[in-house]
């Protein structure tokens, strides 16, 4: 660990989780199509980067192999459609169970590892998979059993927000041995960058224009950016030289219900006791599967 920080980790994750907590809620709120939100969301991250990148890491950049590159083009291409579906998702799935799903990372990252890298699962982590999955089934059939829509097609949104997951662990498997040689603002700007070009290329492929909309939108874009961006997932990458991963990896849980309880007051949005269950059910699986991982 990293000398005595001036701030407290505890209360700079409490600022992160708040904050990617909100992210839900600014994407159901904007009227804008969902490609291109991730586009700005991923933009207006990046761009108060560039200025620290270069006047403080310029050499690092040079240092950047082919190789190197390649990893991060594979991160920054697999970011870019984890936030596509699952921005996609809040659409047509109730937030709660999007923002449940999509925090599965940590079981798809264990399974990716034992499937391509080889890496040893224990008996725990095998558990706290099999018990995340049984989860995932029962928010993504119980309700339609039950007759209860939450969203248009929830079945194809939690659908989106499961691929979301799996891009996000492959972002993160992508990105592993890369951010081991990489400094974290260098590492961050590349793979961002490669993210942003392919969110660039996706909202012109589905044909939504970049500009024109309201202000009220660029407001919400810039939340997004300031808000999850910023103050989430930077802070987090703060607090890991501070206090052990699986504090973090715990901690990010609270994004679901963070999420749900927003979406309750904010939205008017009230979760079924399917979604409730079943996504208590997740977080215990994905608890188990990265604290496992992580120690």
């Amino acid at each position: 660990m990293s000398d005595e920080p001036r701030m407290s980790p505890v209360a700079g994750l409490a600022v992160a989780v708040s904050a990617v907590s909100a992210g839900a809620i600014f994407v159901r709120l904007s009227d804008a199509p969902s490609s291109v939100a991730a586009f700005y969301r991923v933009l207006f991250t990046t761009l108060p980067l560039l200025p620290v990148a270069y006047w403080r890491y310029r050499a690092q950049f040079a240092r950047i192999t082919r190789r190197d590159l390649g990893f991060a083009t594979l991160s920054g291409v697999a970011l870019a459609l984890h936030f596509a579906s699952w921005f996609e998702s809040l659409e047509w799935t109730s937030v709660a169970a999007s923002v449940t799903l999509v925090q599965a990372q940590p079981v798809f990252v264990a399974l990716g590892a034992w499937l391509l890298l080889r890496e040893r699962v224990t008996r725990r982590m095998a558990a706290g998979v099999a018990v995340a999955v049984g989860g995932m089934v029962a928010m993504s059939v119980g309700d339609l059993l039950g007759g209860v829509l939450v969203g248009p097609r929830p079945l194809y949104g939690n659908g989106l927000a499961l691929f979301g997951a799996v891009m996000a662990a492959a972002y993160v498997l992508a990105g592993r041995s890369l951010r081991q040689r990489v400094s974290l603002v260098p590492y961050v700007v590349v793979v961002y960058g490669v993210c942003t070009a392919a969110l660039f290329g996706l909202v012109l492929a589905e044909g939504h224009p970049l500009i024109g909309y309201p202000s009220r939108e660029w407001a919400l874009f810039a939340a997004l950016a300031i808000g999850p961006g910023l103050l989430g997932h930077t802070v987090v990458n703060w607090a890991l030289a501070h206090v052990e991963s699986s504090v973090v990896s715990v901690s990010l849980l609270g994004e679901p219900v963070g999420a749900t309880v927003l979406a309750f007051l904010l939205l008017a949005e009230t979760p079924t006791p399917v979604t409730l269950v079943g996504g208590g059910v997740v977080l215990v699986g994905i608890a188990v599967t990265a604290t496992d991982a992580a120690g």
